[in-house]
């Protein structure tokens, strides 16, 4: 049974009630269950996930010791007063991240989501340099085309004309281009492209003026564009420029984090420590909303009180959750306890020579642990809607990836065996060859 026939089948006939996160279309799928890497829709099609949901459920649909962990926090204390205190998970769940974190991080505040990650971090920024007396250092810089969430600040963050429909960002913002658009839009070899994009941050700084520049906010890899890979060479070169002007450093982990590029962060990946990590998405596992910002000792002692505990407000009602903690503290353990960074090593050994193949010239393939994206050759009438296309394609024949313009991305979950991941390819070299043909 084709997805368009599940769909028209199973559908409800009054949509009218219901607000898509993407607009509806016969290729949008009516969820039913999940067991291991699989989803099921209300037809019984099932679906290899190949995104992880999005990036999200690292450890599958069916994990047990998550479960476990809500289930029991669940009978003991489903929430508590925020205004007045909070929760044992959540202070496991802190402790957890900051070990799991580079040395330099020593604290850790709660929050539901990436974009409210990413505002705690653009707040902390101006705190920050207020406390230090310096209330002018407001701006933030981020890069073109990359994506730093939903909410208005976050995504004034995200440098893409799709988003300027909401009208005028917040003010503050300044885009700067990323190296991948050096090579791309004007034929910049790679690596004078990663020391000119260096640059030209350095030159934006002094441009704006030194004393007004709070903050640079970058993805070490940047999904829209296909998963673009920095270079430790680029970061470390943005580190000694923030150092340099007093400009605070975060990256944007809300897809790298947890493992996904064969260390716990991309910072540890890359060894470039930030003054602030915002992380989210694969950090509960996907059972429950959860992210943090992740704070340098520099960053936190703003936030101290004589007594040495940090406070930062104003905050969100179910930030902290006592659910969302358990289930966090209990992916982390999992994390330690199934030698994950091992597996991530193995499985990504394994995917990678294989997607190579698949590919098989059709586009250039870009691979750091468990994250990969495919830069496509344009093809006849698809042209810059390739990726969507093959995207589409895949998803008829039961594979869940993402493609938008020229690219497309995959990121396997953690337990993905090695039957499944042949299986993933299989399915995307068809849809390759039926895309794209015999363009190689």
């Amino acid at each position: 049974m084709s997805p368009d026939t599940a769909a028209s089948a199973t559908w409800p006939a009054d949509l009218s009630a219901y607000c898509f996160e993407v607009p509806y279309s016969s290729d949008t799928v009516l969820f039913d269950s999940a067991k291991g890497i699989r989803l099921f829709d209300t037809a019984g099609r099932q679906y290899l996930d190949g995104l992880s949901g999005v990036f999200v459920t690292c450890f599958g649909y069916d994990c047990q010791p998550i479960i476990d962990a809500i289930k029991n926090q669940l009978r003991v204390l489903p929430f508590n007063p925020p205004l007045h205190g909070t929760n044992r998970p959540a202070l496991e769940l802190a402790r957890a991240l900051v070990d799991l974190a580079p040395a330099s991080i020593t604290a850790a505040k709660l929050v539901n989501g990436g974009s409210e990650s990413i505002e705690a971090a653009m707040r902390l920024a101006r705190l920050y340099h207020r406390t230090h007396g310096n209330p002018g250092k407001v701006k933030i810089l981020s890069h073109y085309h990359g994506y730093h969430g939903s909410t208005f600040g976050s995504l004034s963050l995200t440098g893409r004309p799709d988003v300027t429909r909401f009208g005028p960002g917040v003010p503050g913002i300044v885009h700067v281009w990323p190296p991948d658009c050096l090579e791309e839009f004007w034929g910049v070899d790679a690596e004078i492209a990663q020391n000119l994009a260096a640059s030209m941050i350095e030159r934006t700084i002094q441009a704006e003026g030194p004393d007004s520049v709070a903050a640079v906010i970058v993805e070490p890899v940047i999904h829209l564009r296909g998963m673009a890979v920095s270079t430790t060479a680029y970061l470390s070169r943005l580190r000694e420029i923030c150092d340099r002007y007093g400009v605070l450093l975060v990256f944007d982990e809300i897809v790298t984090g947890f493992g996904r590029t064969g260390q716990p962060f991309a910072a540890q990946t890359f060894d470039v420590s930030p003054d602030m990590l915002c992380v989210g998405k694969g950090i509960s596992g996907g059972y429950s909303p959860l992210a943090a910002v992740l704070m340098s000792q520099k960053v936190a002692e703003i936030l101290g009180t004589s007594g040495g505990q940090l406070s930062f407000a104003p905050s969100h009602t179910y930030a902290a959750n006592p659910i969302a903690s358990a289930a966090g503290a209990a992916a982390v353990r999992l994390f330690h306890e199934g030698s994950f960074l091992t597996r991530i090593q193995s499985l990504s050994e394994y995917l990678e020579p294989r997607l190579r193949s698949t590919i098989a010239g059709r586009g250039d393939l870009r691979a750091i642990g468990l994250l990969y994206g495919v830069k496509l050759a344009e093809s006849g009438a698809h042209g810059r809607g390739i990726g969507a296309a093959v995207a589409r394609a895949c998803l008829k024949r039961g594979l869940v990836i993402r493609g938008q313009d020229d690219w497309i991305v995959m990121a396997p979950a953690f337990v993905t065996s090695k039957t499944e991941a042949d299986e993933m390819l299989d399915i995307l070299g068809d849809a390759l060859d039926a895309v794209c043909g015999g363009c190689q």
